[in-house]
């Protein structure tokens, strides 16, 4: 196949505080695999949703495989042959993989209710066998891996008759083998015409599978680049302009290597009342980051709560060794007020505090240096300490909850997914804070499904499965594959 599958030109998207989209330029070829890069608040989730028919442009234009196209909602754009794998999964646990894959567009369906289960499972069979998009028609969703349950999502978008996929972060949930798997997929579906939209700020993935990327960078378009032509510097330069990433320094921790945290035969139950962590022992020492892969919804929400006294333990003893800061996995619902200031996000855990507050009043110029300094500190966007923190990008979000735990100068971080959905730049920030925090002398409870993320902050690696610990490495003696099995529940070495 030749020409471009996709040409968006001039494209603005403007909302009360800001432009989203500010003239962006967008040309995939057709039967290629395209990277869509850049820092949080870039602009590309709202050029997706453009793409995908969920937001109007202001200005700018549309041409799907060469013909002009004006999508009123994402109904239009799939039946221009466009479809979306949202990096959070919408399917019906209860449900058979044919189920899934054809609910709302029910093969035979009829006035009454009825509709060919028989053909559903055919059809859906022969588009994993011509796609090669592994996965039994018959089998029940709740069953799958989430490897699994992602390749029900992409067979979705096929049954719909997508050529064109957009993908968002696809691998931020899966294990290495998994993660295999996917760019198998990817690179079947490339051969067999389709056209992949990559969106994901793994450079490296994006710099073994794509085709070609284009960089955006404050609602703008910096340029696209041919992956054999670039290079992962490069890419990265692009994304952050003229901001200047250190490199992570392992700085050492100086002091004494007491014990701050230990978790002897810990069992918390989990919202349906089942045993979602069972007999966990750990320890945490001073000056130790603490690396816990898996893959999620094996029990990290409950340890994470559990150590931060969040939730109580079933069974078993948590001894902490003194303060503990968390940033918890989820935000949204549990990290921020997002209708609140900036400063007040900011202030959460430390209202109490007399440099901060007095019976009855605030100490407002001591609130707002602290706050500043945590701007300074993280080159938060836009630097106001007012705007509301739901005005933020994700990323900025992020920052300011980085900034309010370690701020609190805790014995004990409690780090969850402390860079899922943030970009570049500012994992690299956050990465170099929690070094910090470990040199301070704390000890860091890192919690990731990000492997790599892991491997670079951790000094020991231990990996939960179904609520237990598979096994324990240090760092210098992990292998991605030893930890690869474990985290999909293969004991041994």
């Amino acid at each position: 196949m030749s020409g471009l599958a996709v040409e968006l030109r001039g494209i603005v998207k403007r909302y009360p505080r800001v432009v989203a989209n500010d003239g962006v330029d967008l040309s995939v070829e057709s039967g290629t695999i395209h990277a869509l890069i850049g820092e949080n608040g870039a602009g590309k989730s709202t050029l997706m949703k453009i793409l995908y028919g969920m937001v109007r442009p202001d200005e700018g234009t549309l041409s799907i495989n060469g013909k002009p196209a004006d999508f009123s909602g994402p109904r239009d754009a799939i039946i221009a042959g466009i479809g979306m794998v949202h990096q959070h999964f919408m399917l019906v646990k209860p449900l058979s993989v044919a189920e899934n894959v054809v609910l709302g567009s029910e093969p035979g369906a009829s006035a009454v209710g009825t509709w060919d289960q028989d053909g559903a499972k055919a059809e859906v069979a022969r588009l994993s066998k011509e796609y090669g998009v592994k996965v039994e028609s018959s089998a029940v969703v709740e069953t799958l891996s989430v490897g699994e349950e992602q390749r029900v999502e992409i067979l979705k978008v096929l049954y719909r008759g997508a050529k064109i996929l957009i993908l968002d972060e696809p691998t931020a949930v899966l294990t290495p083998h998994e993660c295999d798997e996917l760019f198998k997929t990817l690179k079947g579906l490339r051969a067999a015409g389709s056209t992949i939209l990559f969106i994901s700020h793994k450079l490296k993935e994006v710099m073994s599978l794509c085709d070609a990327a284009t960089v955006m960078r404050r609602g703008k378009t910096v340029g696209t680049k041919k992956i054999s032509e670039t290079s992962q510097n490069e890419l990265a330069q692009m994304m952050i302009g003229d901001l200047e990433i250190k490199e992570k320094a392992a700085v050492p921790y100086r002091g004494e290597a007491s014990e701050v945290l230990r978790l002897e035969n810990v069992s918390v139950r989990g919202p349906r009342d089942e045993l979602a962590l069972k007999g966990v022992s750990l320890s945490l020492k001073a000056g130790e980051v603490l690396g816990v892969a898996g893959v999620e919804g094996n029990g990290q929400r409950e340890l994470a709560e559990v150590v931060c006294g969040l939730s109580a333990a079933a069974e078993g003893r948590v001894t902490r060794g003194g303060r503990v800061g968390y940033v918890p996995e989820d935000r949204h619902h549990a990290g921020l007020m997002l209708a609140a200031a900036a400063w007040e996000n900011m202030l959460l855990g430390r209202h109490w505090e007399p440099v901060f507050s007095t019976p009855f009043r605030l100490q407002r110029g001591a609130i707002a240096g602290y706050g500043r300094k945590i701007i300074a500190d993280y080159d938060l966007r836009p630097p106001e300490l007012e705007q509301e923190a739901g005005a933020f990008s994700g990323g900025n979000q992020q920052k300011i909850i980085v900034g309010r735990e370690v701020s609190k100068d805790p014995k004990i971080l409690v780090a969850a997914h402390p860079t899922r959905g943030v970009d570049w730049g500012a994992s690299a920030l956050i990465h170099q804070k929690i070094l910090e925090t470990k040199a301070a002398g704390a000890g860091v409870l890192l919690i990731s499904a990000d492997l790599d993320e892991v491997l670079s902050l951790s000094d020991r690696i231990i990996v939960l499965f179904s609520g237990r610990v598979m096994g324990e490495v240090a760092r210098a003696d992990a292998k991605i594959e030893k930890l690869g099995c474990w985290m999909a529940g293969v004991s041994g070495t």
